[in-house]
């Protein structure tokens, strides 16, 4: 044998030593605890068409290896640093195979003593799939900085990530507010503060900018929510202002001493309104629409003095009829859900596309849920009246913004469960009888992304698409001309 074949000989044997050693084979002792792993996946209900939920095992050991399995496939995934990043492929074939289906995730780690094989996470793969895209602004978790966020959109299908508008292209100024109508990314809209103020709306293919505050206005638009006909906008407008504890574990406190809603007619660029969605003494904001188009729901408090009583500070859910054919309000509002009744405030109420239930934040008092640590998610079904706390989903710190996919069977949240500063998205499946099932965080392709990341995930909206115009095209909208609303 000559000196080529034996080192191409000793190179097939080492590499069968090294695999037969990073290979658990039958050999190996049963735990029975789950492994500490991170992020932290438990067994829940998966859509078939999510992208790859990697993750570390923190666990000492010097290989680690993770079989998972559906029925009778399976695929293994070994490494020396614990870092399990899935192959998509497998991953998607896996998934898509076995919908319905149980899928067992078996972790193993080598250690001093030989091989050990933690309590498998069980997953049940879901038939029903999850939108292929979700809508989100990264933006510092606090209030001093906001010269450098942008709109992004990522594929959860996959890892890719693409922004849809950044605020380095309309020097540095401050954009929120993103909504799509029915999911839908080619209806939607998003603000441009300070410089280049105005609101950027896409349909039918074009971008247009319209200046939304009238002289008799509060302000412009803000919180916005498409009618399902995707003519009309509701808007509230609100002069927000915001407080500092110094010794409260809620370190911000953000309220309006002023708040109404408008309708804006996209097709006539006019804006309208009711006095009993427009009141002096009431506060309401919150708008949303019931997925048939014939009731605006929204929250609703008594104007009290701001800030002195800020923690008196209650909201009630209402509603008011709307006739679409002619654009105009009912004569009465209805109350859906009265603070009185909860002890606590109701906001940010999202109606399932089925119009059976609606989800709501609830906190002790205030209208912005995602500085109160104690905001937890409620569910109401509309029919009965019966109210529950979202439990399986809540933790203890803030859950806030929620949004349901276009087939209402899943429903993306922000949480800052994680660390109790920066708001991360968590999704969970929500079953036909109105049950939310165990959340799990928007996966990544590094599963170490969220120990660095120092931006918060903001307004976490699913579409069912990419939104195809380019960044640099809402930057040459923004700059131009806005339209003035009659």
């Amino acid at each position: 044998m000559n000196k080529t074949n034996i080192n191409i000989f000793a190179t097939i044997v080492l590499a069968f030593l090294l695999s037969a050693c990073s290979k658990p084979g039958n050999n190996f002792l049963n735990v029975e605890q789950t492994a500490n792993i991170h992020p932290v996946y438990q067994g829940t209900i998966i859509p078939y068409n999510i992208a790859p939920l990697n993750f570390m095992i923190r666990e000492e050991g010097s290989h680690f290896m993770v079989r998972f399995v559906a029925g009778k496939d399976s695929f293994d995934v070994s490494c020396r640093n614990g870092k399990i990043s899935i192959p998509l492929k497998k991953w998607e074939k896996l998934l898509e195979t076995h919908r319905g289906e149980q899928m067992d995730v078996n972790i193993f780690v080598k250690k001093v003593s030989g091989w050990e094989r933690y309590t498998p996470l069980k997953f049940t793969i879901a038939n029903e799939p999850i939108d292929s895209w979700l809508a989100y602004r990264l933006i510092e978790p606090g209030y001093e900085r906001w010269n450098n966020m942008g709109i992004y959109q990522r594929c959860l299908e996959n890892f890719n990530e693409k922004p849809i508008m950044l605020n380095r292209l309309t020097d540095g100024n401050c954009m929120n507010c993103h909504s799509f109508c029915k999911n839908d990314p080619q209806t939607m809209l998003f603000h441009i503060r300070a410089r280049h103020s105005g609101t950027l709306f896409v349909k039918d293919g074009k971008v247009s900018k319209v200046d939304t505050k009238a002289p008799e206005m509060i302000s412009a638009g803000v919180y916005p929510r498409w009618h399902p006909d995707g003519r009309y906008v509701a808007f509230s407008v609100n002069n927000t202002m915001q407080g500092f504890h110094t010794t409260n574990e809620n370190k911000v406190e953000v309220y309006d001493d002023a708040s109404d809603l408008i309708l804006f007619d996209t097709q006539n660029n006019t804006i309208t309104t009711n006095r009993l969605i427009s009141s002096q003494s009431h506060f309401e904001t919150f708008p949303e629409w019931s997925p048939d188009g014939e009731y605006l729901y929204f929250c609703s408090a008594e104007a009290l003095k701001m800030p002195q009583e800020y923690d008196s500070l209650r909201y009630d859910l209402m509603r008011i009829a709307f006739d679409v054919s002619s654009g105009s309000f009912g004569s009465q509002i209805e109350t859906v859900l009265s603070s009185k009744d909860t002890g606590k405030s109701i906001t940010l109420a999202r109606i399932s596309p089925d119009g059976k239930y609606v989800v709501f934040c609830m906190s002790d008092f205030g209208a912005f849920p995602v500085w109160h640590r104690e905001t937890d998610l409620y569910i109401m079904d509309l029919e009965t009246k019966e109210i529950r706390n979202l439990s399986a989903i809540n933790s203890d710190q803030s859950e806030s913004y929620h949004s349901w996919s276009s087939n209402g069977r899943w429903m993306v949240f922000g949480s800052r469960r994680m660390d109790g500063s920066f708001t991360r998205p968590y999704i969970c499946y929500f079953d036909t009888e109105g049950n939310a099932h165990t959340p799990f965080i928007l996966p990544q392709k590094d599963p170490q992304h969220y120990d660095f990341f120092i931006k918060s995930y903001n307004i976490p909206e699913f579409i069912t698409g990419k939104v195809l115009v380019s960044p640099y095209k809402f930057a040459e909208t923004a700059k131009g001309k806005a339209a003035k609303v009659r």
